[in-house]
């Protein structure tokens, strides 16, 4: 497996498998077919609801627990100092492990920001101590990179963002660059574009993809996934099916030409999917994350 080194020096997989909305109940099965696939690194978070089932997938997968990259975010409603710190525990004690790999805070409280910086302060403890490996931030824009920085001592490894062939956040991509943060992208292949219908059309489908999959006899989701690692990005493209999943890895056999790297960043439409990460989000303070 290729890998990325992140700004501290910890390795990274290019390519991992994301586990948002997927049921608990279908969590542990489709986590141990990507492990017998290949890959080496499983995106969650607290959020998700489905920590516990990712961390029994481990252990059932027989892998020694240094060879599998695990990264989980915390949630809004957990953000402040101690809070933060209690959710580590949360977390942890819910996957099963006692050292996270990489910790993210899920999403930015605009309205609070105050609670943002004490929640990452407390993963800048928790990676001191040595109970996390890397630390980083989700859904972060320029604008808030820009507010956050400089108040922080440790620059995050990873910012996870919406990123896809159709909304391609170059300035948030550079941003992160010239921060010294990995881009990491959710929704890489515009899943988001064909599951809540943002776009006229879907990514899966797009004639450009499409005769570009054709070219490499590959798929459009295939194409993508490519077009993001030859670019420097990390993805964790999700899915529950078996197939899919191997699909997703089949990716290292083939090379896009800089022809074909331009034409999908062409698609940009520039419109977000998923939500504002500038504008309040009421609707994150009503989850609450249980104890474990």
């Amino acid at each position: 497996m290729q890998t990325f080194t992140l700004n501290n020096g910890v390795t990274l997989p290019v390519l991992g498998l994301g586990v948002f909305q997927t049921p608990p109940a279908q969590t542990t099965a489709a986590v141990l077919a990507a492990l017998e696939t290949g890959y080496r690194h499983i995106d969650t978070a607290a959020a998700y609801g489905n920590e516990r089932e990712v961390g029994e997938a481990i252990r059932r997968s027989g892998f020694p627990r240094d060879e599998v990259f695990i990264e989980t975010k915390l949630w809004v409603t957990d953000y402040g100092f101690d809070a933060a710190l209690h959710a580590f525990d949360k977390s942890a004690a819910k996957l099963g492990f006692e050292v996270i790999d990489l910790l993210l805070l899920h999403q930015p409280r605009i309205e609070n920001f105050d609670l943002t910086l004490a929640a990452y302060k407390a993963l800048e403890k928790l990676l001191a101590d040595g109970r996390v490996r890397a630390i980083g931030v989700s859904n972060f824009t320029p604008s808030i990179l820009a507010r956050f920085l400089p108040e922080v001592a440790v620059v995050p490894a990873v910012n996870q963002i919406e990123l896809h062939p159709y909304f391609s956040q170059r300035a948030n991509v550079a941003a992160n660059t010239a921060a010294g943060i990995l881009t990491q992208a959710w929704s890489p292949i515009g899943g988001i574009t064909h599951y809540y219908g943002s776009q006229a059309t879907s990514t899966f489908t797009d004639a450009s993809l499409v005769e570009i999959g054709q070219r490499h006899g590959k798929t459009p989701a295939q194409v993508m996934l490519r077009w993001h690692i030859q670019q420097g990005r990390q993805v964790i493209p999700k899915s529950t099916r078996t197939e899919r999943i191997a699909k997703n890895f089949d990716i290292f056999d083939f090379a896009l030409d800089g022809t074909e790297l331009a034409a999908i960043d062409a698609l940009d439409k520039g419109v977000r999917g998923g939500p504002d990460p500038d504008q309040p989000q009421a609707a994150f303070l009503k989850l609450t994350i249980p104890e474990a």
